[in-house]
C-alpha cells in the first residue's frame, strides 16, 4: 500500500495532481490546498489507496492528522473517499470535528454529494469518536475558529495552516487569531 508520497507536480486537473516520484507519475486526488501549488513544486502527501472492481484511486492529504480523519470519515456508510475528500476540502479538520461535536449538519449539507441524511449519519456515527479526540487534544475548537476567521479575511488555506502551525494550540481563540495575524503580517 502507498502511504506517503513526496514528489514534483508535473500537471494538475480540477481535483487531482500528477505527482512524479523517481520517474513514476502518480495521479493523486487532492484538496484545494495542494492544488494551489504550482507545476514543478515539490509536495509531500499522506495517501489513501482505494482499490475496487472499477480500478484504483489514490487520495492525498497534506498531513497525517488529515489522513486519519479522512479514514475516520470513510467508515461512515454512504461516505466514500471522494465525499470524504470533498468534506476536508471544504473545511479544515478542526472545523469538521467542531461541526460533528455541535451536531451542525449544515456544514456538511453545503458540500456537493452530501445530503441531510448522510450529514446526520456522519454526526451520529462519529460524535463519540470525535468527542474523545477533542477531549484529548484541547484547544481544537479555538484553532478552528481562528482558521475560519482568517479565511474570511482573505488569506489562503495554505497561508492560514502554516501560520496556525506556529502557534500554541492551547491559547484562547482570540489570542490565536492575534498571533496568526502577526505572523501573516510578517510574510
Amino acid at each position: 500500500m502507498i502511504a506517503y508520497l513526496k514528489g514534483t507536480i508535473l500537471d494538475k486537473g480540477l481535483t487531482y495532481v500528477i505527482l512524479e516520484n523517481n520517474g513514476v507519475g502518480y495521479k493523486v486526488f487532492v484538496t484545494p490546498e495542494t492544488l494551489e501549488a504550482k507545476n514543478g513544486d515539490t509536495v509531500s502527501l499522506y495517501t489513501y489507496l482505494k482499490v475496487s472492481e472499477d480500478g484504483q484511486a489514490l487520495f492525498g492529504l497534506p498531513d497525517f492528522n488529515a489522513l486519519q480523519f479522512f479514514e475516520l470519515l470513510i467508515t461512515v456508510s454512504g461516505v466514500g473517499p471522494k465525499v470524504a475528500l470533498a468534506i476536508l476540502s471544504a473545511a479544515r479538520v478542526e472545523a469538521v470535528r467542531q461541526a460533528i461535536a455541535n451536531q451542525d449538519a449544515a456544514v456538511f449539507t453545503r458540500i456537493s454529494g452530501v445530503g441531510l441524511k448522510t450529514a446526520e449519519k456522519i454526526i451520529v456515527e462519529l460524535k463519540s469518536k470525535v468527542g474523545a479526540l477533542e477531549a484529548a487534544s484541547g484547544g481544537v475548537a479555538a484553532s478552528g475558529d481562528a482558521f475560519e476567521a482568517l479565511i474570511a479575511l482573505g488569506y489562503s488555506q495554505k497561508e492560514v495552516r502554516d501560520a496556525l502551525k506556529k502557534i500554541d494550540a492551547t491559547l484562547p481563540g482570540p489570542q490565536q487569531l492575534k498571533e496568526a495575524l502577526r505572523i501573516l503580517g510578517k510574510s
